[in-house]
């Protein structure tokens, strides 16, 4: 794990750590910095997916709900209206869609976080606790296949890490 204080010299050296084939890594960092999914690699996001089914899902609840009530239920004629008419049920599908969508959003969201995860493997460390406050944090686990401490250790020093150390969880 190394520490940088400059998000440039992050950004550098996340894409050389990319370069060199190391695919176990994470960064963490006190604010969102520009770019950095793309240095990191990351892959589209697919909450506006999961965002749109439950929005689909929640416009055919709607119209199934008031087609089977009107409709099937429990009919009423009422002055030779139809028993079931989409136009009467716009403001019902809207609500439902809109609803739908929150839910799904939130749902998927924490789903693709893992969260809530109630700890860091990382929370002792007095190097990861910075990066809350006013430094980024650039971990490489030893899981990858590339990883090998002093070779990972001298290519983030080489990098500009300030503070490269071995954390074990």
């Amino acid at each position: 794990m190394g520490n940088f204080k400059d998000p440039d010299a992050l950004l550098y050296a996340v894409s050389e750590i990319r370069k060199a084939g190391y695919r176990f890594f994470e960064v963490y960092t006190p604010y969102p910095i520009h770019g950095l999914e793309q240095a990191m690699g990351l892959q589209r996001s697919a909450v506006p997916y999961i965002s749109f089914a439950g929005g689909a899902l929640g416009l055919v609840t709607a119209l199934l709900l008031q087609w089977w009530t009107g409709a099937v239920d429990y009919p009423l004629n009422i002055g030779g209206k139809p028993f079931f008419a989409w136009e009467f049920s716009v403001p019902v599908n809207f609500e439902l869609t809109v609803l739908f969508t929150a839910f799904a959003t939130v749902i998927g969201f924490l789903a693709l976080c893992k969260l809530p995860r109630w700890y860091s493997d990382y929370q002792h460390d007095a190097g990861f606790r910075a990066a809350v406050d006013d430094t980024f944090v650039l971990s490489i686990e030893s899981r990858d296949p590339l990883f090998s401490l002093d070779e990972t250790r001298a290519l983030l020093e080489h990098l500009g890490a300030e503070d490269v150390r071995l954390v074990e969880a």
